[in-house]
């Protein structure tokens, strides 16, 4: 099998192409390494071509003779979308329909979508199932709910099969220090350079934290498995507070700071776990719930990273 993974460089893409590797899937990369790091697909025999998925002619050229796409090229984050709304927008979205066209024009047989559990917005209850209302509260969980959109149509009206992944807190190895970015790397990077880990409000909001290696294989999943278009949530199954998060990171790094305490931010969920019975029960999806072994893990490549020599 062969397949193109838009984004491939990326943070949960470059673990994308590492199991199709190992699974003997012939890879081709594109990405414009915008949030993307050449090392993370350095000496893998994979095709790169760099570039943006709203060139519809580079597009073209990249997905000719794949069976399979991995979508997973975005403008990335609710913060920094509200500072850039348009760019959200025309990748998100109109980036994502260039791909999909091209797919559907190529004879594609299986198209998976990387969503985001932002397109829920406000949430109802702390599980959160496939049909939780969608009322996305920022430019990024607005277009990829239109990308989800989008995508499903191009499952209707063509022979594809069209899986959306919806992502909860992803974490694991070449996630980079990002100020608009995620909690785990924000903690990494402040004990890194011995600064007290910052929690907003009372530290007992809850969080579901899924390993990258996981949302790999829920990609893997979904190109071999799923039988028909769809979406899915892609979690752990469990939560945790921010507080134990806290202790956790310090425990996996080895490295102690205090804890420090600011008010909350205005719209914060307090709770949140993805209900993934339906990965499960549909693809066998199985996530390894032992984000203690992974926070090691991560800190461990963290350390490294940081000493690498850039260039």
């Amino acid at each position: 099998m062969k397949a193109l993974v838009t984004g491939g460089a990326g943070f949960i893409g470059s673990h994308v192409v590492d199991l199709l590797l190992r699974e003997d899937w012939v890879v081709r990369v594109l990405d414009n390494l915008s949030t993307g790091y050449r090392q993370n697909i350095a000496g893998k025999p994979v095709e790169f071509l760099e570039g943006d998925i709203r060139d519809a002619a580079l597009v073209a050229d990249a997905i000719r003779g794949v069976d399979a796409v991995f979508h997973l090229a975005a403008h990335i984050g609710n913060v920094r979308s509200l500072a850039e709304p348009v760019s959200d927008s025309e990748v998100n979205a109109g980036g994502t329909v260039t791909v999909l066209d091209a797919a559907a024009k190529n004879s594609v047989t299986r198209f998976v979508y990387s969503s985001s559990a932002a397109i829920f917005g406000e949430l109802e209850g702390t599980v959160v199932g496939e049909e939780h209302p969608q009322r996305p509260t920022s430019p990024y969980g607005v277009s990829k709910l239109a990308g989800e959109k989008y995508a499903l149509c191009y499952g209707r009206l063509s022979p594809m099969v069209v899986v959306c992944l919806r992502y909860f807190n992803v974490y694991g190895v070449n996630q980079r220090y990002d100020a608009y970015g995620n909690v785990i790397p924000i903690f990494a990077q402040r004990l890194h350079t011995g600064q007290p880990l910052t929690v907003y409000g009372d530290g007992e909001q809850t969080r579901d934290f899924v390993n990258a290696k996981d949302a790999a294989r829920a990609n893997l999943l979904a190109a071999t498995k799923a039988q028909r278009s769809g979406v899915y949530n892609v979690g752990c199954g469990e939560s945790i507070t921010i507080n134990l998060l806290a202790r956790l990171v310090q425990d996996a790094s080895g490295i102690r700071t205090k804890i420090e305490y600011a008010p909350p931010r205005d719209g914060e969920v307090l709770h949140c776990k993805a209900d993934i019975r339906k990965l499960r029960e549909d693809l066998g999806f199985v996530p390894d719930s032992d984000i203690r072994r992974g926070l090691v893990e991560y800190f461990r490549w963290f350390a490294e990273d940081r000493s690498a020599p850039r260039g």
